[in-house]
């Protein structure tokens, strides 16, 4: 682990246009749009958990402001996300937060599967099920990289309005792990293009992502902010319960075709394969590391420091 002084996550009272490792604003005095930015671009806005809570302390925010109608996630630096922090030296994996996801266990007094089972229930699975169901619409805004747990941020929003430049992937069967923990690949993707990026670990575009369904509209990269708040406004526009109630009714129809019980059986399977790694070789990750992710191939986070 390294020495280097974690800062704590941010609360909502904390949070500001400038703020890191998000940032969070309201588009004007007349705007009912709030801007959600990971604000990590060092590290390619890998994940850790000071980034995680002080993304639900932005969101939670938002949802709390009754002028607020639309959240626009998005981020600064050249990717959207290149996964869960792996390697960077504020890596938190093992400092205490309370739980807001999931009433469980504290899991830094725990070791192996225990701990990881703990941890990856609430900052993972939880986090992302609790921001899917945010009663205002959410418009993921990509550009460059959006790599594995990139995509988790970017399938929890309604809308994924992404660049030309944007990229996208979910490498971690080379760690020997079935899929990032929010396993909505077979919906988001269909069963066949799901098992594609899988098997292959290999990089999709924005382009195709359209085209298979999973992003809405793919534009140039300077018209990426332009597009985003086109789609806000004329959702802005609409009635607050029109707009909760139909994102409630689309929601809940995929939940009818299986979604959630199938992402929480992929995710005892999530954690069986760490558990066979460590057994096998004492790591969970399966000896693969940012790096030896990267060298694989295309396929990798281009990050030197983010992963699963």
């Amino acid at each position: 682990m390294s020495d280097a002084v974690i800062p704590p996550a941010l609360g909502p009272d904390d949070l500001g246009p400038d703020t890191t490792p998000v940032a969070y604003e309201v588009g004007g005095p007349d705007s009912a749009v709030a801007y959600v930015t990971l604000n990590r671009p060092q590290y390619r806005n890998a994940q850790n958990s000071v980034m995680t809570y002080s993304l639900d302390a932005a969101f939670r925010k938002a949802v709390d402001d009754p002028s607020v109608k639309v959240i626009v996630l998005r981020a600064n630096g050249k990717h959207f996300s290149a996964g869960h922090d792996i390697g960077t030296p504020e890596r938190d994996f093992d400092t205490y937060y309370d739980n807001v996801a999931v009433l469980h266990w504290d899991h830094t007094d725990k070791t192996g599967a225990d701990q990881r089972l703990a941890r990856e229930m609430e900052v993972y699975m939880g986090m992302c099920r609790r921001w899917r169901d945010i009663p205002k619409p959410l418009i993921a805004q990509v550009h460059g990289a959006c790599i594995a747990g990139g995509l988790m941020l970017a399938w929890i929003c309604d809308f994924i309005v992404a660049s030309d430049d944007a990229f996208f992937s979910d490498p971690v069967a080379r760690m020997g792990i079935p899929g990032v923990e929010y396993f909505a690949h077979a919906y988001v993707l269909g069963p066949r293009r799901a098992k594609e990026i899988l098997f292959t670990g290999e990089r999709f575009t924005a382009t195709q992502a359209a085209d298979w369904g999973m992003v809405n509209h793919v534009v140039p990269r300077d018209q990426l902010e332009t597009k985003v708040n086109e789609i806000a406004e004329k959702a802005v526009a609409m009635p607050m319960q029109g707009l909760f109630l139909s994102k409630k009714a689309v929601n809940i129809c995929e939940d009818q075709m299986g979604m959630r019980n199938s992402m929480d059986s992929v995710f005892g399977w999530h954690h069986f394969a760490h558990s066979a790694n460590a057994e096998a070789g004492g790591d969970s990750l399966g000896g693969m590391d940012a790096k030896s992710m990267k060298a694989a191939g295309s396929s990798a986070s281009s990050s030197p420091r983010a992963g699963g």
